[in-house]
């Protein structure tokens, strides 16, 4: 979309001026792409303002891109997410990513906004799909038993698994439902094959499975195979499978919400059940900032060279291990260029380590520099040099031995 230059406010000498970044996974499949750009046109109508769209990964452009175009032409950018929950890409694989884009444009304002999340537009639209499909089954919730399964995708982190089940609390709520049950179709449980065969021993009229998912993808299909063949296996139970979110307006409207939470620093975050804050149990060693930065640096690029999207579209080939080296002024002031390219040279030339070796901001011990650190080891290295960190590569990549007269700490 065309840019014009940034307005002045000739008092002040301030840009006025704003735009949003919608930023969405990528996909390889056009189609899905395609859906994250005709929501950005159509906030972009709806607000008034710019709106580009940027992807995480497998689709262009990337967020760095994205926000490399908008840079030269508005003073403030609002980054918006397209994703359903507050998992790791949300908070990991973007702020890490507006992290380097604030050093990359010193001049921008980047406001980092929060995901779709729990709402009462997509509690009314998720309504509407369910809806859509009783008429299609020819049962109605007022005089029939109607159990409505709501199926996600699943994920490794709780708080986001949680917003499942609120979400088919609120979508029980009022509407007349027999029951409505939270399902996945990946990841965690749940499954949906579970779900499905629980709600069939209540013998419903009708069971409505809905899928939580934005396009109509992978994972989407493998819902309507799982009610279809739920369909065929209980003949005394009418089922079928409705319809993804789509580009429906009303998300729009969370959206527009989204953005208007960023640019008045107002975002809102789960942050007493996050499990990178919180000991919860069964994820007690995911506890740490570091942990988090180094998870969504390892994520970085782990699906440029992989064949099986259609067998399973969240499948990565990351390397064994990942190191992080802190480039940041206090490091770099150290000698922490030098001690970067040497791990690059030394891991090319290995013949036996598997290990991606990048650059990172801060880790927060200026002082100790250059600081490494080594994941999923969980190994940090303090004060290395050049001849450090060819050590780090044939004891500790090379052999699995940790080089101890370096000081080190686990993270």
């Amino acid at each position: 979309m065309s840019r014009t230059g940034p307005t002045t406010d000739a008092s002040t000498g301030a840009l006025e001026d704003e735009a949003i970044l919608l930023v969405g996974h990528g996909s390889r499949r056009e189609k899905s792409n395609e859906q994250v750009r005709d929501l950005a046109a159509g906030l972009e109508d709806r607000l008034g303002v710019p709106v580009d769209a940027g992807f995480l990964e497998l689709a262009e452009p990337t967020i760095p891109d994205a926000i490399a175009g908008l840079a030269p032409s508005v003073s403030t950018i609002s980054v918006v997410h397209l994703s359903l929950f507050a998992a790791s890409h949300v908070k990991n694989d973007v702020p890490t990513a507006l992290q380097q884009a604030r050093a990359d444009h010193p001049n921008v304002t980047l406001e980092n906004g929060s995901h779709l999340g729990v709402h009462p537009a997509i509690v009314d639209l998720l309504g509407d799909r369910a809806t859509a499909v009783e008429e299609d089954l020819g049962v109605t919730r007022e005089e029939d038993d109607v159990a409505v399964v709501l199926c996600a995708r699943g994920s490794s982190d709780p708080d986001a698994n949680a917003d499942v089940h609120k979400l088919a609390r609120l979508l029980y709520e009022g509407r007349g439902f027999s029951r409505v049950e939270a399902t996945f179709v990946g990841v965690t449980e749940p499954t949906l094959d579970e779900t499905l065969h629980d709600v069939a021993k209540h013998r419903p009229d009708g069971v409505v499975v809905v899928p939580y998912m934005l396009g109509d993808g992978v994972l989407t299909g493998r819902i309507r195979d799982g009610a279809a063949e739920f369909d065929e296996e209980y003949p005394y139970v009418d089922a079928a499978c409705g319809d993804p979110l789509g580009t429906d307006a009303r998300l729009l409207d969370v959206l527009g919400d989204r953005w208007q939470e960023a640019r008045t620093d107002s975002v809102e975050m789960s942050c007493d059940t996050c499990k990178y804050k919180v000991e919860l149990d069964g994820y007690e060693s995911d506890v740490g900032g570091a942990k988090a930065m180094l998870r969504a640096l390892t994520h970085q690029e782990a699906h440029a060279d992989r064949e099986d999207v259609a067998d399973d579209p969240h499948t990565h080939d990351a390397p064994a291990k990942h190191v992080a080296v802190c480039t940041n002024q206090t490091c770099a002031a150290d000698g922490a260029p030098a001690v970067l390219e040497r791990l690059r040279q030394q891991v090319r030339d290995s013949e036996e380590c598997d290990a991606r070796v990048t650059r990172t901001s801060c880790l927060g011990q200026c002082g100790d520099g250059p600081n490494v650190a080594v994941y999923p080891d969980g190994v940090w290295y303090q004060r290395v040099d050049a001849d450090d960190a060819e050590r780090i590569v044939t004891s500790h990549l090379d052999r699995e031995r940790i080089v101890s007269d370096l000081d080190s700490q686990l993270l």
